[in-house]
């Protein structure tokens, strides 16, 4: 089975199609749809050096002119389209979401979808300042990253002028805003940051924070990858353990991607989230949406299907339906699963900017 999408000729996808067996929509091995997350920019006031490192020579990274992008209106009713077949969550991500003005407008419009479960991830520089408006806007939960404790060590990986204690302070008021609960994100690499693990661990214990740490992932062509880089969630968990004592916890649903585990002592929960050594390619529900209005069905993918030339042809809602349908009835990927073969070494999307 290819990676990268099967492209379908844009006449095809635009005639109606005969529903899915059943109420649920699903793709080539049998995963319904069901999570959407929107990229809303493709701009970031962070340089983390697994998502969107420099140029050997410290240049800019060329991004979209603002009238490339969706408008917050085209997004919106993307969104109710979605919903009609059968999206229950959506994440909003970029980037860094909180880049994008007036952001909250975009959750107030979200909100109002009835039965949609509304979050959003994002790096906590700017959260202090926005929390408040997105919690009144209808934001119903956010994650932040955070990749170290020691101010070092999150210098180097963020490669930015921004301090822990920032991050920490948007955590803080996103969480007295009502924003939970809320979700960190550890990005783990061998040998840069591993030792942080135990101190974050220490410092998230007992907060009612969900701590969970990620495997470092071959995103993208620009971070510069190597297994060897990868520290497996196995080994995360054993070093947590021989502090903390541990216990297995069931997921919370159907094509949830970390692994959830409790201190034995009642101290919270942590979660691990394997992507690279235990790959979970066949519960995947997600979809992502671009900046710019691509549709991409595998974070790994290497092509996106255009929607905003659809949605500027003022196409219908049953047509966008439709075209979104055939999409994912056409999916297959299942590119981690499949890591370490020929098709492996494909030219891959950038995480930054279809989001995590």
């Amino acid at each position: 089975m290819p990676l990268a999408e099967t492209r379908l000729p844009l006449s095809s996808l635009l005639r109606p199609t005969a529903p899915a067996p059943g109420p649920v929509l699903v793709d080539q091995l049998g995963r319904p749809l069901r999570d959407l997350r929107i990229s809303v920019t493709d701009r970031c006031n962070f340089r983390c050096t697994y998502c969107m490192p420099r140029d050997k020579f410290g240049r800019e990274h060329a991004f979209l002119a603002h009238d490339e992008i969706l408008r917050y209106e085209e997004i919106a009713r993307l969104a109710q389209v979605f919903r009609g077949l059968g999206v229950e969550k959506i994440r909003l991500t970029g980037g860094e979401p909180l880049m994008r003005k007036h952001l909250d407008r975009l959750v107030a419009m979200l909100a109002q979808i009835p039965g949609l479960d509304l979050t959003l991830t994002t790096n906590g520089a700017l959260l202090a300042r926005h929390a408040a408006a997105l919690k009144a806007a209808g934001l119903k939960r956010v994650t932040i990253s955070l990749d170290a404790l020691d101010e070092a060590v999150f210098r180097s990986m963020s490669d930015a002028e921004c301090s822990v204690s920032e991050v920490l302070a948007g955590i803080d008021a996103a969480a007295a805003a009502g924003l939970g609960p809320l979700k960190v994100n550890m990005v783990v690499r061998r040998g840069v940051n591993d030792h942080q693990i135990l101190p974050m661990a220490r410092h998230f214990r007992g907060s009612g924070h969900i701590l969970r740490f990620i495997e470092y992932m071959d995103v993208g062509a620009s971070n510069g990858w190597r297994m060897d880089d990868v520290l497996p969630a196995r080994e995360i968990l054993t070093r947590i353990a021989s502090e903390f004592p541990l216990e297995a916890i069931d997921r919370d649903y159907p094509g949830e991607v970390a692994e959830r585990w409790r201190y034995a002592d009642g101290g919270g929960e942590i979660g691990v989230i394997a992507s690279v050594t235990q790959a979970f390619c066949r519960d995947c529900t997600r979809l992502r949406l671009s900046p710019e209005g691509k549709l991409f069905t595998c974070l790994f993918a290497s092509a996106g299907h255009d929607m905003r030339a659809l949605l500027r042809e003022e196409r219908s809602n049953a047509e966008l339906a439709a075209w979104i349908g055939a999409v994912w009835q056409a999916r297959g990927d299942r590119y981690s699963e499949l890591r370490g073969q020929a098709s492996a070494s494909a030219q891959k999307i950038e995480m930054s900017y279809i989001g995590g």
